[in-house]
């Protein structure tokens, strides 16, 4: 067994009027969410909260259930796994739900990344563009793939990262939360180790701060406080042109179970 220990900061940043980001840290289920609402006038901090709190209240409703209603069980996965994946689809459905009971709200969505742990079993679960890292003995890994059109340029080999980091459309996001009438979940599994760091971010970080930026940062040494602040505050002195949000979880050695 291992012991997590988290701390979360959202900022406006520089720019914006209103943060639209919105975050989640339960450490009774060991859940993590960052989400990056979209739509302007506030709506967007409508759909990510939104969409953090119904993904909270059906973890906490199945935690001790043997169900995975209303979507069927993948037995590839683990539970926890299958439970994370269907509280984002869940999410999506609570958007879409409000969207069609008001109508000034056409138009809202949002990203979202998680993190839902069993034993020493991660399952990372994303839509849209915020992500999720590892640093693991000096090494910063990215745990997502952005869903966005500039990353499937990349991918596709029509742009380098360089380019797309400066590509006037890298923020055109191809999946949310309250888009289409379904969405495709990204889910994987991961075992965890003591010493693992985990970053959970919203796109207002990635957008000022390369991976080396983060990386140094994560490396950096201090409390959670301490990181969550540093990332912050750097994202800010860079330009601060979005909202932006961490979570940043430790892996430690679970020394009571161990005894």
């Amino acid at each position: 067994m291992v012991r997590v220990k988290a701390c979360g900061l959202s900022d406006v940043g520089l720019t914006r009027v209103h943060n639209e980001d919105y975050f989640e840290i339960d450490p009774e289920h060991r859940l993590y969410v960052v989400a990056d609402g979209m739509g302007g006038h506030s709506h967007g901090e409508v759909a990510a909260q939104l969409a953090v709190n119904s993904i909270r209240d059906f973890i906490h409703k199945t935690a001790d259930q043997d169900t995975t209603w209303p979507f069927g069980m993948d037995n590839r996965l683990e539970r926890h796994t299958n439970l994370l994946k269907m509280s984002i689809r869940i999410a999506h459905d609570s958007v879409l739900r409000a969207i069609s009971k008001d109508g000034t709200l056409y138009g809202m969505g949002t990203t979202v990344v998680g993190v839902l742990l069993s034993g020493t079993v991660a399952a990372v679960a994303h839509v849209g563009d915020s992500r999720a890292y590892r640093l693991r003995n000096g090494r910063l890994d990215q745990l997502t793939q952005d869903h966005t059109w500039v990353n499937e340029q990349v991918v596709a080999g029509f742009l380098s990262k360089e380019q797309a980091r400066s590509h006037p459309l890298k923020n055109v996001v191809t999946r949310a939360l309250g888009g289409e009438s379904d969405v495709l979940v990204d889910v994987r599994e991961l075992e965890v180790r003591p010493g693992d760091l985990f970053l959970l971010c919203s796109d207002g970080l990635t957008g000022m701060l390369s991976d080396g930026d983060i990386r140094e940062r994560l490396s950096s040494g201090g409390s959670l406080h301490e990181i969550c602040r540093r990332l912050v505050n750097d994202s800010n002195a860079r330009g601060g042109i979005d909202n932006v949000t961490v979570v940043v979880l430790a892996i430690e050695e679970d020394e009571e179970a161990a005894g």
